[in-house]
């Protein structure tokens, strides 16, 4: 992509964020699927990342993450290309008086040779498809090396290229959300507050491939594959048997394939090679 056109694009997503930063926290907190989304992450990195880290986190947004992991103990360097957003997190982190845990830093995690801090780490997280607002993930992916310390941990949450749950959408006539990720090669507008910036999709593979000459693959899981996505909020309330249901099939199936592959996000976590 060209450097022009890509700084364009960030331009747009963050002035999308900062937006959306004053009501971030009102309008997702209460919605049980992101609390579902967010126990499932947790659950995945906690597997990883060893006592008392030092974690550099990709797109912090407004700090719940960052606030978790300090709260378990581990030492956070919270970025974010997005000044409202960080704005709201040091907001929070001094109301939870985790300031010496928790730094910040206003970065693109496409520039990460600019980061004051540049560790090493123990962990580089990143959640909920702040990476799928770069056309240059390849790039990005392959700077992260020299932030870690061997054997250092990488846990992303994606969107990949297909996901079950839009695909049904055909059944309801709605044939731009099912087949907007297929034809996603030059990206797909997405539009936040009235702001519009550009979002792509990679599959797991993409990843894999240009992670492996640096890292060991860990583990993928596919994420919300059974359970609807966060934009279907009422789903919970109008179906809580299914919504119960549906999640102890995920939880069995979600390391299996195809299921780890057609979720509306996947989970994937590498460990550098020493």
């Amino acid at each position: 992509m060209n450097n022009t056109v890509n700084s364009l694009n960030e331009q747009a997503a963050e002035k999308a964020f900062s937006k959306q930063s004053a009501i971030f926290d009102q309008l997702y907190s209460s919605n049980t699927i992101i609390q579902y989304k967010r126990q499932r992450v947790r659950d995945h990195v906690s597997q990883y990342v060893k006592p008392n880290s030092n974690i550099l986190e990709l797109n912090a947004g407004t700090g719940d993450d960052a606030i978790w992991f300090a709260e378990q103990g581990h030492t956070v360097h919270a970025t974010d290309i997005s000044k409202g957003m960080q704005g709201k997190l040091v907001e929070k982190v001094e109301q939870a008086n985790l300031a010496p845990r928790i730094s910040t830093e206003i970065c693109s995690f496409t520039e990460l040779v600019r980061l004051q801090q540049k560790g090493p780490y123990d962990l580089i997280f990143s959640n909920f498809a702040g990476l799928n607002c770069t056309g240059e993930l390849g790039q990005v992916l392959r700077s992260f090396s020299s932030l870690l310390n061997p054997g250092g941990i990488v846990t992303l949450v994606i969107l990949p290229k297909f996901c079950l749950w839009e695909t049904m959408m055909l059944a309801k006539g709605e044939f731009k959300t099912a087949f907007r990720r297929f034809f996603s090669r030059n990206g797909v507008t997405a539009n936040v507050e009235g702001e519009q910036f550009t979002c792509w999709y990679y599959n797991p593979s993409f990843v894999i491939r240009n992670m492996k000459d640096e890292f060991d693959l860990l583990s993928v899981e596919g994420l919300c594959t059974m359970v609807p996505p966060s934009y279907l909020e009422n789903f919970p309330n109008k179906r809580p048997v299914l919504f119960k249901w549906l999640k102890e099939k995920e939880d069995k199936w979600k390391s299996k394939w195809p299921w780890r592959n057609i979720g509306d996000y996947y989970i994937i976590s590498f460990r550098r090679k020493s």
